[in-house]
């Protein structure tokens, strides 16, 4: 049985950010029991010339739902026309994120394999087939922006291993 883009897109969005939903509840308790300002988390960077939390998160957003919403229209670009939120605020964006991934149909996005989508920034256009898009720019951003958040949760103490990271694996043989 061969990956279907379903399975290569929407399966793998899913995994990753309900795994960093999971990451944010588990740093949200901690910050509680250690007296954490939440505020302080949302604006924190692993280095000066690094995004804040929030961007990590705003992004794993961006390239989870927002990849789907570029594919179905052929073309995605940076992220834009995210507020600035609190920690409850990210919180809800990436539960809503989930929710609208859940609902995609798979033979809608199915139906997109073969197509195209072209990243535009600025001046700057990339043209992707949708698979190669998802395989070699959704993906490594997704991954990229979720293991930075990851890493300022644990920064900040949260008891964060590996598996939370992974989330449920899709496994069967």
């Amino acid at each position: 049985m061969s990956t279907s883009l379903y399975d290569l897109s929407v399966g793998s969005f899913l995994q990753m950010t309900e795994a960093t939903l999971g990451i944010m509840q588990v740093g949200q308790q901690h910050c509680a029991d250690n007296n954490i300002n939440l505020n302080d988390v949302v604006a924190t960077t692993l280095h000066p010339d690094m995004a804040s939390f929030h961007f990590q998160i705003v992004c794993v957003t961006h390239h989870s739902l927002g990849a789907i919403n570029g594919v179905q229209s052929g073309e995605f670009g940076p992220p834009s026309g995210y507020e600035q939120m609190d920690y409850a605020g990210l919180l809800a964006l990436t539960q809503r994120s989930i929710d609208a991934l859940r609902a995609l149909n798979p033979a809608s996005i199915n139906d997109l394999n073969g197509g195209t989508v072209v990243f535009k920034m600025g001046k700057t256009e990339i043209p992707f087939t949708c698979e190669n898009f998802i395989q070699s720019f959704a993906l490594p951003n997704l991954y990229f922006h979720a293991t930075t958040a990851y890493d300022i949760l644990r920064v900040q103490g949260a008891p964060l291993g590996k598996m939370n990271f992974l989330g449920q694996m899709r496994i069967g043989i």
